[in-house]
């Protein structure tokens, strides 16, 4: 992949961070930006993730890439990786913002997923010239460029110290808008998002949340009930339909017996409508 050096003031998708004061002039690229300003949003949040935080990332990329919004995250691992998979999966565009010269691609072990978003359409960004290394300052200054680029960041999971908050902040010094995603008050993985919803971020619960603000026109996909091809398959999906994971409570609703049961799952994680979580948790693909 060649590395190729660009001028902020002269591509036209970045020209909403021209008018920012701490914004690069130039920048390092592999792969090519969008041709116009389009709809951006940043989604961020901890390398650690649960269940939930990841569930609720593929769910946001995938809604917003079809949508038509481009991804914009850090290539980390955690939510970043995710939502660059997710939206590569909706056929979206993302771009990844690294913390080091692009003659590496830091973590080593993202080089598959970065070669993945440069041949869909995507980038990725580094304000340092190759030979760079990936140091921990650089992490946080690189983030000024992911909220910069965007219309605004969603944070998905943080902690109270997270470094993702840095992000948040560099946004709203940007006077870009802040979203949160709203976790039980007793993981520490969501005290950071609960603690920026109580400052003023907007919660997230729905795409739409987030449309309504960056992209008042564009509208994601309705969601589309999937239809099974045996009662049985049907009584599964609509439970999924309905938000419920646990494998345990799947079994007793349907009241299937447990062969036909862990058959129909089977049947239904073959044919791609469904899909494992771990844990004896399964949600639709």
């Amino acid at each position: 992949m060649k590395i190729n050096r660009i001028l902020t003031e002269k591509e036209q998708y970045l020209q909403r961070s021209i008018y920012l004061d701490d914004f690069p002039k130039k920048l390092y690229i592999l792969g090519n930006l969008p041709e116009k300003n389009i709809p951006t949003i940043a989604i961020v949040g901890s390398r650690k993730t649960t269940q939930y935080g990841r569930e609720v990332t593929e769910r946001l990329a995938s809604d917003l890439a079809r949508a038509g919004v481009v991804i914009i995250s850090g290539l980390a691992l955690g939510i970043d990786s995710i939502a660059h998979r997710a939206a590569l999966e909706a056929k979206g565009v993302t771009i990844a913002v690294l913390a080091n010269g692009l003659d590496t691609i830091y973590p080593r072990n993202h080089q598959a997923l970065a070669r993945q978003i440069v041949e869909n359409d995507g980038a990725i960004l580094s304000e340092y010239k190759p030979g760079t290394p990936p140091l921990p300052f650089r992490f946080l200054e690189r983030n000024r460029i992911v909220s910069g680029i965007a219309d605004g960041i969603v944070v998905v999971e943080a902690a109270t110290r997270s470094g993702t908050l840095s992000t948040a902040a560099h946004a709203l010094n940007q006077n870009k808008e802040v979203f949160a995603v709203p976790g039980n008050i007793t993981s520490p993985l969501s005290s950071g998002c609960n603690a920026l919803i109580k400052q003023g971020a907007t919660p997230v619960t729905k795409v739409e949340d987030i449309l309504e603000i960056i992209a008042p026109n564009s509208k994601a996909e309705q969601t589309q009930f999937i239809l099974g091809d045996t009662p049985e398959e049907v009584s599964v999906l609509q439970l999924l339909q309905k938000g419920l994971r646990d494998g345990d409570e799947l079994l007793q609703q349907t009241k299937l017996e447990p062969v036909v049961f862990n058959q129909t799952l089977t049947m239904l994680e073959i044919k791609g409508q469904i899909k494992p979580l771990g844990g004896n948790q399964w949600t639709l693909k």
